[in-house]
């Protein structure tokens, strides 16, 4: 839980220049007003409804508890809402609040595309004009996502400063808010930033657990033994784990991004590599080089090459509630690979992190054991690259 300054713990805070003070000042009271408010909340729950395809499936993959002989294991289904991931939940309660404030323009960082799809798509819905942010090499790698921004009516803008990644996208798109703050509303897709971002972000993701939380009472009887969701800003994770927090017996695993190992530097693994620092107006642990700057990172997966964590993580790390563990993209590879050919569903690359590390624990476990994995978007996106780290050109 957050106290009054936005801090879960000694993370978190609003280390923002003061021509931002009044735009987030603006958005916490918008905010507390609208999160108790009926109408916008029946607003909300029909567009999750009715729009997006909420709640998401709570699926049981047999073929792929039988595959591995342990657990049992469920899948949360976030790759069927409408664009392809969970970024829709956030997305559509931010959209609808700019549009409560009296904005009328949306812009967006975006890694693998999914938070610019989802914020293009809620832009296109509520007649609002859409700019994305996404580091130029991220639009090489994703650019099948470019193409659905642009046709979904966003301008999206290539970001070459710094690693031309994911970090650099949210700087640009920051800058680009504190030139037009009147007409404009920055929709962060993540767990992070200054306050009150990370809690916004968390409490239209949180919908995941609650949704979780029923629907494996309504199928086992019982809550499960453990909750995984891959950890990038940490979006997906934050939604997936909130609900489950008071509940100790279920077990809060993270999958961090390792990219080519922990003991290289080509690695996102915040928590396991990372220590605190000050980045994007939040404090939290950061991947960092000798000097405390901010280090490039690597991983395959666009969407989590991020160099922090959100605040409530990092929080959670340090309570030793929740566990946060590095995949590699050998080991998200395969898991990609894995649940297309068991299950028939082809996982984001940031999801199979996720999906790698249930490979690992669930073997060990008993068969009476329960798993819950959050699928937090669909693979189609990732296809050409993985098709590429096979040594395989499928455009060709």
């Amino acid at each position: 839980m957050t106290n009054k300054n936005g801090r879960f713990g000694i993370h978190g805070g609003q280390y923002i220049p003061e021509t931002l003070m009044n735009a987030v000042i603006e958005l916490e009271k918008a905010y507390d007003f609208y999160k108790n408010d009926p109408a916008f909340n029946r607003e909300l729950t029909d567009l999750f409804n009715e729009y997006a395809g909420r709640p998401s499936r709570l699926y049981y993959a047999e073929k792929l508890t039988k595959a591995l002989g342990g657990a049992k294991i469920y899948l949360k289904r976030e790759d069927l809402n409408h664009t392809g991931s969970h970024k829709i939940n956030n997305v559509l309660g931010q959209a609808l609040l700019a549009k409560k404030m009296g904005k009328t323009r949306l812009i967006a960082e975006t890694g693998a595309g999914q938070h610019g799809v989802a914020t293009a798509t809620a832009a296109s819905l509520m007649n609002m004009e859409c700019v994305v942010f996404m580091g130029e090499e991220d639009t090489k790698r994703q650019a099948l996502n470019v193409y659905r921004m642009k046709l979904l009516g966003a301008e999206v803008i290539p970001v070459t400063s710094g690693t031309a990644t994911l970090k650099d996208a949210v700087s640009e798109a920051m800058r680009e808010w504190t030139s037009r703050i009147d007409d404009t509303h920055y929709c962060l897709g993540s767990v992070m930033g200054p306050h009150p971002f990370p809690t916004i972000v968390r409490d239209f993701q949180a919908v995941i657990s609650r949704e979780i939380k029923y629907q494996i009472l309504e199928k086992e009887g019982r809550l499960p033994d453990a909750v995984i969701a891959c950890v990038g800003g940490g979006s997906n994770a934050i939604g997936s784990f909130y609900n489950f927090i008071e509940d100790k017996n279920v077990r809060l695993i993270g999958c961090e991004a390792a990219g080519r190992g922990i003991d290289t530097f080509e690695t996102a693994a915040t928590i396991n590599t990372g220590r605190l620092g000050i980045f994007h107006g939040m404090k939290s642990y950061f991947c960092q080089d000798e000097y405390g700057q901010i280090a490039p990172v690597y991983s395959i997966s666009a969407g989590l090459d991020y160099p922090g964590i959100g605040p409530e993580h990092a929080n959670l790390h340090d309570m030793g509630r929740a566990e946060y563990v590095p995949v590699t993209d050998t080991e998200a590879v395969e898991a990609f690979e894995f649940l297309s050919r068991t299950e028939g569903i082809i996982p984001a690359i940031e999801s199979a992190h996720a999906i790698a590390h249930a490979m690992k624990i669930a073997p060990e476990m008993d068969k009476d054991k329960i798993i819950v994995i959050t699928v937090s978007g669909r693979g189609d996106k990732d296809c050409a690259a993985i098709a590429r780290y096979r040594g395989e050109n499928i455009y060709e």
